[in-house]
């Protein structure tokens, strides 16, 4: 089993909110895997930076990220996610507003693994998931 490891869990190490070590102690020996969306996310973040210093820091999140196993996006991802967003929508939690944190959790259910974010009520209503919180 792997951990999915959220933007908001790299965001926080970046800031210093987190460390490696609180991070290393959340995920235990399981594997971490980046996801494109977290990449996205990052790059995101990176290419809005506003100081040589946000700057810096980004980049650091970001190749820290992208040196992990990457889980693709394929059909069966699709076809997760599609079930995921309309029981959310059918449950009356839209799934519209939180489209990347479900692509996150379509890819950690895809491939049995968990997702560890700072984050938990984006994911706690997501059947089979198994949300870790730092």
């Amino acid at each position: 089993m792997g951990v999915v490891v959220d933007t908001s869990v790299w965001v926080a190490v970046e800031r210093a909110q987190l460390t490696l070590t609180d991070l290393e102690a959340a995920i235990g020996p399981d594997t971490v895997f980046s996801t494109p969306v977290v990449i996205a996310e990052l790059r995101y973040g990176l290419r809005r930076a506003k100081t040589r210093e946000q700057r810096v820091a980004r980049e650091r999140a970001l190749e820290r990220v992208a040196a992990k196993d990457c889980l693709p996006i394929d059909k069966g991802t699709g076809e997760i996610f599609g079930g995921i967003a309309s029981d959310l929508d059918d449950r009356g939690r839209p799934s519209t507003h939180r489209v990347q944190d479900l692509w996150t959790a379509s890819l950690a259910l895809q491939h049995g693994h968990r997702v560890l974010t700072r984050n938990p009520r984006h994911f706690d209503d997501i059947p089979g998931l198994t949300v870790l919180s730092i």
